[in-house]
């Protein structure tokens, strides 16, 4: 009997993509065993081809951005979909369509997945790009009752956006001894430190990209290992948005 290869193993990827190339994009890369190794804040898309290229193997990357979009007008299929899920949690979708000049000819997240050579259609591909929502995937992880807001917006103060940031990140350090870990290390830490002493919002906006993106790689490394206890929010165009599932659809991680 011929032996077979024993195939390479697989890097998990989150990617907070910014819709255009003037604002930044957080990254974050797992290693095969849940270890963060890389984190970072890029802006454009060779940034974001550069810091990846060491990562040429098996890949599933999580990008919080929409990938097809084909609707010229109000919400895609999908989004409509996780809504029904989710807007209860306060965690309702933007809408993407056409009519929005960053989506024509084709959105930033596809033509992303296309520079890095992922699939965004055979889920049995090595490389592959899913399009996630932390806001929902962070409801689903971690039992919220509401998304956290950490986001600035009109009446929040610097001091309620850094506790809520905080405790994302908390939340996310819990997630050690979880199927699958999430082994986060010494950038992480300074980062976290970074949040802690901030005083503006400006400070704010810049750590929560980075934050994002470690969200979206424990998806990508959620739905890559556990595919039966995510929910795919999809349409007829091809939209699809890949989130762990609420209790009501499946399994919780253990923490």
């Amino acid at each position: 009997m011929v032996k077979q290869p024993t195939p390479a193993p697989t890097h998990h990827v989150g990617i907070d993509l910014a819709w255009g190339e003037r604002n930044p994009t957080g990254l974050a890369v797992l290693d095969p065993d849940g270890r963060l190794v890389h984190l970072s804040r890029v802006q454009t898309d060779d940034e974001i081809v550069a810091a990846l290229q060491p990562y040429a193997g098996p890949l599933v990357a999580a990008i919080d951005a929409p990938l097809v979009v084909a609707n010229p007008t109000g919400k895609r299929g999908a989004e409509r979909a996780l809504d029904r899920d989710f807007a209860r949690f306060e965690a309702a979708t933007h809408s993407s369509n056409t009519a929005k000049p960053w989506f024509v000819p084709e959105p930033r997240g596809a033509r992303l997945a296309r520079l890095l050579g992922l699939s965004l259609a055979d889920p049995a591909a090595p490389r592959r790009a899913l399009e996630v929502y932390p806001h929902a995937a962070t409801v689903a992880l971690f039992g919220l009752s509401r998304t956290l807001k950490y986001k600035a917006k009109s009446g929040r103060t610097v001091e309620s956006m850094r506790a809520e940031l905080l405790r994302l990140t908390a939340l996310l350090g819990s997630l050690h001894a979880a199927d699958p870990p999430l082994r986060l290390g010494p950038a992480w830490h300074d980062h976290v430190a970074g949040i802690a002493a901030a005083t503006r919002k400006s400070e704010l906006r810049r750590a929560e990209d980075p934050v994002d993106a470690v969200v979206c790689a424990y998806v990508a490394a959620y739905a890559d290992r556990r595919p039966a206890d995510v929910t795919t929010y999809a349409d007829d165009t091809g939209a699809a948005i890949v989130t762990p599932s609420l209790p009501s659809h499946g399994a919780l991680p253990a923490t």
